[in-house]
């Protein structure tokens, strides 16, 4: 007996291959996908997403195999990266193959390309490689700058009006395992240059590939989520730097379970270390628009690793 699910990843890869948009879940965050190499597709997405049309997709692939006809070429290191932490939540950038669309990378000469680990997506990669679809299109299922999705319910709140108007569809996957956007990295130098941090972390890129990662030049290549507004509630998000919390009754609180928190604020988020703190993030900021918060309190976790992750989302949503 067919199962639910694969019926709807079944409805959901004809829908992509005859044009249509798809809001699909990922180990990260849930994506809108569109066949990467429709265009009338892709500026579906960007419209729908009021998104600039200079800012660049990432393309998702079943395998290493398929990504690597996106690329003009891949140092060793790189392929040693993909090895290691493909499917996964990182993405690689590197010179564009001939063949793909300026609309896919901004009109720059690289493009950004991800294996997404999250069995749905994996399915639904598969069945659309069998429709001669071996690409999609994938920004955050959310509207531009807005923090985003994690689960189908959170792309319904944004999207969900424009996507049954135009017979879209919404793949639900549950909840997004790991909450931030994948990690982005520049392979068209010598050595690996972070673009965008997220749960793979400095020290495991420098482990895999042997290598110390570059600080990012002015010439880096634009990337999604480099803006420095961005990933924003309506609430305004003020950063705690210190262990006092403010006491406001129309007023939330994130954070970690290490801090005293006042009675007034609504508490969004209590996380019991940072990998909780990373996959519920946006749930939480959410929430706190939800209950018409005005002002939503961070705890921002210091030290390396995901805590840089964390920092850089909540800076952007600060702003």
């Amino acid at each position: 007996m067919t199962s639910l699910i694969t019926t709807e990843v079944t409805r959901a890869a004809k829908s992509l291959a005859a044009g249509h948009l798809c809001a699909i879940p990922t180990e990260t965050v849930y994506g809108l996908a569109a066949d990467a190499t429709n265009v009338a597709a892709i500026n579906r997405v960007y419209v729908a997403k009021g998104r600039p049309t200079d800012h660049p997709l990432i393309v998702h692939v079943v395998d290493f195999a398929e990504a690597k006809n996106w690329f003009a070429q891949l140092p060793t290191w790189a392929e040693d990266l993909a090895t290691k932490f493909w499917p996964g939540p990182m993405t690689l950038v590197g010179f564009k193959a001939a063949n793909v669309l300026s609309e896919v990378t901004g009109g720059q000469d690289t493009v950004a390309v991800r294996v997404p680990a999250h069995p749905v997506a994996q399915e639904l990669l598969v069945e659309l490689k069998t429709l001669g679809v071996h690409g999609l299109v994938a920004p955050s299922a959310n509207k531009f700058g807005h923090v985003s999705p994690t689960s189908a319910q959170h792309v319904n709140k944004d999207l969900g009006e424009y996507l049954t108007a135009h017979q879209d569809l919404i793949l639900d996957g549950q909840q997004s395992e790991v909450g931030l956007e994948s990690t982005i990295i520049l392979v068209t130098e010598s050595n690996p240059v972070i673009l965008r941090p997220g749960a793979i972390t400095k020290a495991d890129i420098e482990l895999a590939t042997g290598l110390s990662v570059n600080e990012v030049s002015p010439t880096a290549p634009k990337v999604s989520g480099s803006l420095a507004a961005h990933y924003s509630p309506a609430a305004k998000v003020v950063l705690l730097t210190s262990t006092e919390i403010p006491t406001d009754p129309n007023g939330g609180f994130i954070g970690l379970a290490n801090l005293k928190v006042a009675k007034e604020l609504t508490t969004l988020l209590v996380a019991k270390d940072l990998v909780e703190y990373a996959t519920n993030l946006y749930q939480a900021l959410r929430l706190g628009d939800e209950k018409g918060l005005a002002t939503i309190y961070v705890q921002v976790p210091e030290g390396d690793g995901l805590a840089v992750a964390i920092r850089d989302r909540l800076t952007r949503a600060a702003n």
